[in-house]
């Protein structure tokens, strides 16, 4: 039994991420992606409460 060990094993230890330099490319299309993500959530806020997708409704023609 020498191949045990007691106790609790030690997590093997990760190196630490360099930190990536962005280019104004990256950054605009992460910002780009943070924005579209925020539009998507209020879009589903919106559809889930039940408000109209369209605010125009239906359209009545002016003959009588």
């Amino acid at each position: 039994m020498s191949g045990r060990q007691g106790g609790k094993a030690k997590p093997l230890k990760q190196k630490k991420k360099q930190q990536q330099e962005l280019d104004p490319e990256d950054m605009a299309f992460k910002e780009k992606q943070k924005q579209d993500a925020a539009a998507k959530k209020a879009f589903m806020a919106n559809v889930k409460s039940g408000k109209p997708l369209i605010g125009g409704g239906i359209k009545k023609s002016g003959k009588k």
